[in-house]
Parts: structure tokens; C-alpha cells; sequence
């Protein structure tokens, strides 16, 4: 199976762009799943506090560096959650993290969300630049924030985030958002990159699909590839983690592609930033 390339961050850490993504992945399932992906050729797997299954992703990863594998082979994100922003309680979170993912340190840390009301990412973001100086995460960075919460930031920052996670999909291109970054210097990762399923029915994607002989989650995963994202589809299965990997053998036209960015409308699969608190 092809491996997924490589992308290097502003601060010179390379990273996979196709990644394994565990959202809701039960906690009890998550090791062996994890597992599997790495066996299948994964090498990024992202977390957070919120999917209480970091017990799990840290637990493959012991088992693969203790079966030979190098350790900065691998990428872990984790994220902080909303209710404990703040800079105190952002470094606490960290070590909790930490605690149950049993690792010497993370490769990423991330803001869950904004959270504009509670007024905190900013000591939070402080936190994280600590963490970072002090050598526990190689990479920090963002999610789920928007221009405004981004100007807010980078005004007083010392490290500028090395990713921003949102959601992004056909339907939901980002591309105000994504041109920012690239003017940043600021990753685009993407979550939800299939909107939840809810993609998969498009009869534009189904007959691309068609066309290809691949899934309408490869033809969107591919998508993502081409667009120069980094992409972390998650899944419950070892099929379908394995079918998310196995992209790198064909490539969408030009006009796939442009009939591809057709399709967007604006439409969110999950919560708008603003709304997060």
C-alpha cells in the first residue's frame, strides 16, 4: 500500500498529510484499531481529551515502538479541552493527557475550540507556547478557529500556530479561511472530511466514484490530497481504514476537481465556532 507524504509545518516538524482520525472510536475498541493502522501504514493518529480514548491511541503506539518501530516515526495529536482553558488549568490538562496516553511527549497539541464567550485562548495558547519551549509537544497549534479568533491571537503570540484544524468538506471548502492560513504560514487540517457521511449520497461524488472505480470516500479523501490539506478521516473498521490509505494510485483531473469545488455551499456538518462555549 502507498504511504502518505509527507508535509512540513512552519516550524520545520514534518507531519503525514493523510492521517487517522479517532472521534467517537469507543475507548474499549480504540487500541486495536489504532493498531491496525499502523500496521496498515498509518503513521499520524489524532486524539483529544474530549473522546476519552487517549488511553488507547497511546497504548498502540507503546506496542509499536516496543515492536521496533522508531518513535518520531509516529505523530500523535491530543487537544485541550474547552472547559479547562486557561493557562493553569491548559498545563494540567496537558499532564492528564500525558498521564493517559503514557508517551515521553507529544508531537501535537491543539484548542479544542475557541470558545470566543469564556475569553480564554489566549492564556490558554500562553500555555501551549510553554509546553512547546519546554520540548513536551514538538507542534502547537489550533482548531475550529476563525479569521477574527486568529487576528486576536497572532496579535500577542510568540509562536504562530503550526496548524488550524476545521471542518472542511466539498460542502464546506473554506476557502477565505484557507487562503489566510496560507498567507500565515498556517496548516490546514482537515476534520470532517467526509461531513459525517453525509457527503457520501452526492450523486456528483457517486458518479465521480463510478468513473473510477473507487469509493465516493476515496474520490473525497483524494480530494483533500490534491487540495493540499492535511486530512484525518476516521473510521470504525480495519476496511475502511485501510480503503481511506489507499489513495495514491490515481489522481483527479482538473476538471474533477473544479466540478468538485462546485459543490460548495456553505453547508456545516458539525457546530459553527461561534456557537462553541
Amino acid at each position: 500500500m502507498h504511504r502518505s507524504p509527507k508535509h512540513t509545518l512552519n516550524n520545520g516538524v514534518s507531519i503525514d498529510q493523510l492521517g487517522f482520525g479517532v472521534y467517537k472510536v469507543p475507548a474499549e475498541d480504540c487500541a486495536d484499531l489504532v493498531s491496525t493502522a499502523i500496521d496498515i501504514g498509518y503513521r499520524t493518529i489524532d486524539t483529544a481529551a474530549l473522546y476519552a480514548n487517549e488511553a488507547g491511541v497511546g497504548a498502540a503506539v507503546n506496542q509499536a515502538v516496543a515492536g521496533g518501530m522508531p518513535r518520531d516515526e509516529l505523530f500523535v495529536t491530543s487537544k485541550v479541552w474547552n472547559t479547562e482553558q486557561g493557562y493553569d488549568s491548559t498545563l494540567a490538562a496537558f499532564d492528564a493527557s500525558m498521564e493517559q496516553l503514557g508517551l515521553d511527549y507529544l508531537d501535537m497539541y491543539l484548542i479544542h475550540w475557541p470558545c470566543p464567550e469564556r475569553g480564554l485562548f489566549i492564556p490558554t495558547y500562553k500555555a501551549l507556547e510553554t509546553l512547546y519551549r519546554e520540548g513536551r509537544v514538538r507542534a502547537i497549534g489550533v482548531s475550529n478557529f476563525e479569521p477574527e479568533h486568529l487576528t486576536q491571537l497572532l496579535d500577542v503570540c510568540e509562536v504562530v500556530p503550526a496548524v488550524n484544524q476545521v471542518e472542511l468538506h466539498p460542502w464546506l471548502a473554506q476557502t477565505p479561511l484557507r487562503a489566510l492560513h496560507a498567507e500565515l504560514g498556517i496548516t490546514t487540517q482537515a476534520w470532517s472530511p467526509l461531513a459525517r457521511g453525509a457527503i457520501l449520497d452526492d450523486p456528483i461524488l457517486v458518479a465521480l466514484a463510478a468513473g473510477h472505480g473507487r469509493s465516493v470516500a476515496q474520490i473525497v479523501v483524494r480530494w483533500h490530497v490534491q487540495s493540499g490539506h492535511l486530512v484525518i478521516p476516521k473510521a470504525s473498521s480495519a476496511q475502511r481504514v485501510r480503503e481511506n490509505l489507499s489513495v495514491f494510485d490515481f489522481v483527479l483531473t482538473d476538471a474533477e476537481m473544479g466540478l468538485i469545488a462546485s459543490m460548495d455551499n456553505g453547508r456545516r456538518s458539525g457546530s459553527s465556532p461561534s456557537a462553541v462555549n
